[in-house]
Parts: structure tokens; sequence; C-alpha cells
């Protein structure tokens, strides 16, 4: 069993536009922009990160918009929901905030002894405020949204599968143990992990499939401390049968990714080297910078995006 898998890194979705995707992130939810860059893969396209201050590892949400992209279908196969921390006491107003600025899908229920409330993002994506006791990581107060009740980043995801077993097997490998049962809910947590530490598996034997697209989830990732963890991981995953990448340089992060048996793109990331590397604190995410290979296609590339 691995022991070097600290909770959630983070989150990344795919939307249809880019400007209502920042403004949701940034205006509705109070979250800071802290980069702006391109999928490394398509630089036609933004990779936008959302989180706190300096996007610490657990609570950064980040975004492939593609411009033309089909609205993606729910199902089996995918993360259902994303969840964050917010202290205890504020959901109230977050209802109202959410309820004032037009968002849909608002529902209030409690699960494991938390209360909830869930909502959609702009392309329908699954999402949920939990409220947490003990959460003291430090929020960014962004948009007009209070101390004591801004986002401390993640809480948890919700997986959806036909069938849990092998996924439950894998994530236990990882570090992860069961702690809590609720109807179709497994509730898992990493030991030692600490924040953004939970993955919930919801089991639906006769879900259908899910069609990913604007609002799904691409893939989740696990943190580890560095590269030298990260290669240690990885070896451990081949030596089991997993298909994992080679290790990939994403600037802010090293990655490695595997397929699931429930579907699910599944990445491991590492903690360094962090946002801050070619952007100051104070100025996170208003550049757009650009990874090496691209910078001579600067001006072609910054003037094919659109505005945020």
């Amino acid at each position: 069993m691995l022991d070097q898998i600290k909770g959630l890194h983070h989150v990344t979705s795919m939307a249809a536009n880019a400007r209502d995707n920042n403004a949701f992130f940034t205006e509705t939810l109070g979250l800071r922009r802290v980069k702006k860059t391109v999928n490394f893969d398509a630089p036609d396209v933004y990779h936008l990160y959302y989180g706190d201050e300096v996007g610490t590892p657990g609570s950064v949400m980040t975004y492939f918009p593609f411009p033309h992209i089909v609205k993606g279908r729910p199902g089996a196969g995918e993360v259902g929901a994303t969840a964050f921390s917010v202290p205890k006491g504020s959901l109230g107003r977050w209802e109202t905030r959410l309820g004032d600025a037009g968002v849909s899908g608002l529902s209030r229920d409690a699960a494991f002894g938390a209360e909830r409330l869930h909502f959609d993002g702009p392309d329908g994506d699954g999402f949920a405020l939990i409220e947490t006791e003990d959460d003291t990581r430090t929020p960014f107060l962004g948009a007009g949204v209070d101390a004591d009740a801004a986002i401390r980043g993640f809480h948890s995801v919700q997986l959806r599968l036909r069938d849990g077993g092998a996924t439950t097997e894998l994530l236990t490998f990882m570090g992860y143990e069961t702690v809590e049962r609720a109807g179709a809910v497994t509730r898992m947590r990493v030991k030692g992990g600490g924040i953004a530490d939970i993955i919930d598996i919801e089991t639906l034997p006769s879900a259908p499939a899910a069609r990913q697209g604007a609002g799904s989830v691409h893939h989740v990732a696990f943190a580890v401390e560095n590269r030298e963890t990260q290669l240690a991981v990885r070896q451990a995953l081949l030596d089991t049968g997993h298909q994992v990448t080679p290790v990939i340089d994403r600037d802010y992060f090293w990655a490695i990714y595997f397929r699931t048996p429930g579907g699910v793109l599944f990445e491991i990331a590492t903690n360094e080297p962090g946002f801050e590397r070619d952007e100051d604190r104070s100025s996170l995410g208003q550049g757009l910078m650009l990874p090496t290979r691209y910078e001579p296609s600067r001006a072609a590339i910054a003037a094919h995006l659109p505005p945020l």
C-alpha cells in the first residue's frame, strides 16, 4: 500500500465559454485566478486555474474552455460532483449569494453528518459546498466574500460508477481507507492527508455511461510532495498492472496519468514547484503565461484567445 499520496491536488474540467467560466469562479465563488495559461496539447485553448491566494494543492479547480465543445452527458464512469469546504454556519449566506447570481440547481441536504449546498456550474457542472468545522486553511477573500464564509479549498470529489469494487481496491492501494457508508455512497479518506482527503464513491449499477463535454471533469489529480515520491508511486502502479504515462512537465507541477477501472482518469501531481515559479504572488493569474515551446507563437496565440 502506498503512503506518499496526501489527498487531492487539483480537479480539471471542461467548459464552453472562457469568460463565463472565469466570471463564475472569480466573481460568484470568490476564488483567485492563480494562472492564465494554455492547454499544453491545444495552445489555442486556455488552461485557467482558480484557488486560494497561491494555488495551494488541494484548493485548485482548473478548466479547459473549448469554444465549440458539446455539452457533457452525466452518467457512470466520471466525477459526479466536486465539493468545496466552507465554515460551519455559512451555507445560508451562500444560498442567498448563489441565488442572487442566478446559479441553478440549488438544493440543501446533509450527508455524513455535514450540511451541504448543491449547485450547478455554468455548464451544468456538479458542485457542492460542505460545512466543515476544523478546516484551518486560509481562504482567498475575493469578490466580497467574508472570511467566515469563504471557500477553504476542496472537501472531496464524488465518483459515479456502475461498480465501485475495483476502484475501491485501487484507492485502498493508494492509501485510502473506507470510513463510512450511506446508501449507495462509500466514503474513503486517505491516511495522514489532513485536508482535501476524501473520495466518495457512488455506485449506480444501471446508470448510463457518461459522455464527456462541457461541464465534465476531465481528471482528478492527487498530491505527492516531490518528484522522488512521484516516481515511487509510478513504479508501484506499474508493478500492479496499471498503464501509467511517463512523467510530464506541466510547468507548475510534474504529472503522471492513468485510467482507473471505473473509467475516471487519475493524475498524480507534485506539490513542487508551484504557481509562483513565473509570476510574483501579487500578480498571479494576470499575465498570459506560455510553455517555453509556445513563446515564439505568443502573438498569434494571444490574438486567438478571447478576452476574459
